[in-house]
């Protein structure tokens, strides 16, 4: 019962404002499929970006989320990578919470990402996408917990 009533809540939420969540990767095919279950199975405003330089631009959007490729040189030998857009990102606003995607399915890579302040990291499958929708989730329950704490540290 707890468990729908919090999916209703998120609902609700999400019709009032809609999650903005910035889609990054230099994989076209990968974030088309991307970006179109996510308008076909969820309530989001999505954004795509194909580098890491053009999100970077566009952050004064204040994304909810933004799920961010580790490589993102496909496109621009020049581009820079996943890691480095991560740390602008975290430079920028260190309250936005980034998910890495990647096809490496490497704990090396991973822990490196969360290193760098990732929430979490997704490896790149058939089962991404379903892993990406839990992963916010998890995101706004954490953030809903995060402001309930803080209330309640005011008042002590």
């Amino acid at each position: 019962m707890r468990r729908i009533l919090f999916r209703l809540k998120i609902l609700v939420m999400q019709m009032e404002n809609k999650v903005k969540v910035f889609l990054v990767d230099d994989d076209a095919l990968f974030l088309k499929a991307l970006e179109l279950e996510f308008l076909q199975h969820a309530d989001f405003t999505i954004e795509t970006f194909p580098t890491g330089e053009h999100c970077l631009e566009q952050l004064s959007q204040l994304p909810d989320v933004i799920i961010l490729d580790y490589h993102l040189n496909g496109i621009d030998q020049n581009a820079i990578n996943g890691i480095q857009t991560l740390e602008r990102i975290k430079a920028y606003n260190p309250e936005i919470p980034v998910v890495m995607l990647s096809s490496q399915d490497k704990i090396d890579v991973a822990i490196n990402c969360m290193h760098f302040g990732a929430f979490d990291y997704v490896v790149k499958s058939e089962t991404a996408f379903t892993r990406l929708q839990k992963i916010i989730g998890t995101i706004f329950r954490f953030k809903k917990m995060e402001k309930t704490l803080n209330w309640y540290m005011e008042r002590v």
